[in-house]
């Protein structure tokens, strides 16, 4: 069910980890390209592995935006990643999707056939969905953005510990899809 433009705040504007489980299942596209949710890690304001841990900063002020935008940024000076803005200082980063639509503009972007793959990583996610610094701040609820809710089983969440991290690593804010094939490493 797509969002309307009060119910996008509601959904958006709670604890990071609330929604980074609420968002799988969820569909995402840019401009056609997309699908579902199979994967995130919270972010929140008190979390030493967080962006906003330290306050704001020109590079994190996304953080602090209107719930439901994006806050993309580089990883490492090398790949883009996306997060939903949640409450204050708090994101949820989008790491993994299972392909559903525009599979030949992924698999073009990416080079490679594998669909498995082709979504299987926050960086990953952004260069086969087209997502770049231009999006930064933009509503995900909104073109050329799509988000829409769904009704997963929560009984098919897990929850585990983040990835890549050096601090705030014992926080079990990393949720996936069981079983899927799509995740970007196992739980």
């Amino acid at each position: 069910m797509p969002f309307s433009a009060g119910s996008a705040a509601d959904f958006f504007a709670r604890d990071a980890a609330v929604v980074a489980r609420a968002l799988i299942g969820a569909r995402l596209e840019l401009s056609g390209v997309g699908g579902i949710v199979v994967e995130t890690e919270a972010y929140r304001p008190d979390d030493p592995a967080s962006h906003s841990f330290r306050g704001r900063t020109p590079r994190n002020a996304p953080m602090y935006g209107v719930p439901g935008t994006a806050y993309v940024y580089r990883s490492y000076g090398l790949h883009w990643c996306l997060n939903a803005v949640c409450l204050p200082g708090s994101a949820v980063l989008i790491r993994a999707i299972q392909p559903q639509s525009g599979i030949a503009a992924m698999r073009a972007r990416r080079g490679m056939d594998d669909e498995r793959l082709l979504c299987s990583g926050p960086g990953k996610l952004c260069q086969a969905l087209g997502i770049d610094g231009s999006h930064n701040r933009l509503p995900l609820t909104a073109p050329p953005f799509e988000f829409a809710r769904s009704e997963a089983d929560p009984a098919a969440i897990l929850a585990g510990r983040r990835i890549g991290l050096t601090k705030g690593v014992e926080a079990e804010w990393r949720f996936g899809l069981g079983g899927s094939a799509y995740l970007s490493r196992r739980f």
